[in-house]
């Protein structure tokens, strides 16, 4: 009777590859709660000895040496029956004291969580300056918005998305990607789409679905779904970066112009996730350009999972064009290390920069400015197939390609189609 309680008010977290929360276990005739898998019990922390024991155990990795400790699903740690068993109060506790006991002992581990929830969720888990929580978060609410904004082509919610972060205090750290290795769960702030737009949550979240499927919206993306949830209308999209920017499907085709367009938006992409204050990660296998493995639906243990589609084995063959620009893998692979080498470089990138996204006139175009110690860099980015012109409101003088070292005006720039550009100015002048 308990679990059935449970379940009229806690939502099912992979409702067709894992569904219900509890799994009944023959050997002891009882009911034990699993909200992710049958074979991953949920903890009850209202047992101190839980807390004792999994403090244990981040010690022990701390003792070997680990450098930053994930603590994963953190809304999830303490269950209440008649709520949703998400993000209770107890749970921020929980995590401060975990804070405290790490600072303590072994103060240079950091703590990064995992929150994938809607935006207004996420930022809580910082903490406060006085009970400070994880150190470092997934950015997971620009990461899936950025792929709203590829599907749609439109840069708005993106925009108001990235001018909430920056508004922060610089002390709130993200972890910054653009694909990790779980699906991509569409947790956009649909309140704002559909009070601005009338935007249809189940049918944009299908719109999402099919685009990156390669069946709607003139997508070149390759991706497959995972969890479809008949019901709800709702599912998750599993993909490679490439794949999801087109590099599969011309690669297949042997269409040389789409490739060239499909390379170019994946490291627009990349720029554009380097471009965001915090931490930038790399899904292993991003760097060569590395497209979906299909494989996995000859393993049996595999084939129920989609997520599998994106965690192929690194292809180390592919390895031997990093340094071919007639290859993808090569201009990929030189692409991200320029940025690289930009961005470790310019002091625009660091922490403590101020950060403003900047209004292009075309929904289709994004533009973020950075600023500090004189140093100020425009990027801005074209997320349509169509070359675009962009003028800022007023003449803020010469800018200089960091790529390419070629001098440019603010004003009629050229943005090719699914490209960008960093554009530097020095000597201190005031910010835009």
């Amino acid at each position: 009777s308990i679990p059935a309680e449970y379940e009229k008010t806690v939502p099912q977290v992979f409702p067709t590859t894992a569904p219900g929360n509890f799994t009944w276990l023959d050997d002891c005739r009882h009911y034990v709660m699993t909200s992710f898998y049958p074979y991953q019990w949920d903890l009850n922390y209202k047992n101190p000895r839980v807390f004792n024991e999994m403090m244990y155990n981040y010690l022990f990795l701390a003792n070997k040496g680990m450098d930053m400790i994930r603590i994963d699903a953190v809304p999830y740690i303490w269950k209440e029956l008649g709520t949703d068993c998400r993000n209770r109060p107890q749970v921020h506790t929980i995590v401060r004291m975990m804070r405290m006991i790490g600072e303590i002992v072994c103060p240079s581990v950091i703590l990064l969580g995992e929150v994938v929830m809607e935006p207004v969720k996420v930022v809580p888990y910082f903490g406060s300056i006085d009970k400070p929580e994880c150190h470092l978060l997934y950015n997971v609410t620009t990461m899936c918005t950025m792929w709203h904004t590829v599907a749609t082509r439109d840069t708005r919610l993106l925009r108001r998305q990235l001018d909430a972060v920056n508004a922060l205090p610089k002390k709130y750290v993200f972890l910054n990607y653009l694909r990790c290795h779980d699906d991509i769960g569409w947790g956009l702030d649909y309140a704002w789409l559909c009070q601005n737009f009338g935007t249809d949550e189940v049918l944009h979240k299908r719109y999402l679905n099919d685009y990156f499927q390669g069946l709607a919206g003139n997508s070149n993306s390759r991706g497959e779904l995972y969890n479809d949830d008949i019901v709800s209308g709702d599912a998750r999209l599993c993909g490679t970066t490439a794949s999801l920017c087109g590099i599969e499907k011309a690669g297949f085709e042997q269409d040389y112009a789409a490739m060239e367009r499909a390379v170019r938006f994946d490291v627009s992409l990349h720029a554009m996730m380097f471009m965001q204050t915090g931490i930038p990660m790399l899904y292993s296998g991003d760097e060569l350009a590395q497209v979906n493995d299909y494989s996995y639906k000859d393993d049996l243990q595999k084939a129920g999972d989609s997520r599998y589609l994106h965690r192929g084995r690194l292809r180390w063959e592919q390895s031997e064009y990093i340094h071919d620009l007639e290859t993808p893998e090569g201009n990929v692979f030189c692409g991200l290390n320029a940025l690289v080498a930009l961005r470790g470089t310019s002091p625009a990138f660091g922490t403590e920069a101020d950060v403003w996204t900047l209004d292009t006139g075309d929904d289709g175009l994004l533009a973020i400015g950075r600023y500090a110690k004189g140093q100020k860099i425009i990027g801005v980015f074209n997320f349509t197939e169509w070359e675009k012109t962009v003028t800022f409101p007023y003449d803020p003088g010469e800018f200089t390609d960091m790529l390419t070292g070629e001098t440019y005006f603010l004003q009629n720039l050229p943005i090719p189609a699914y490209g960008f550009f960093y554009l530097e100015q020095r000597n201190g002048e005031e910010s835009l």
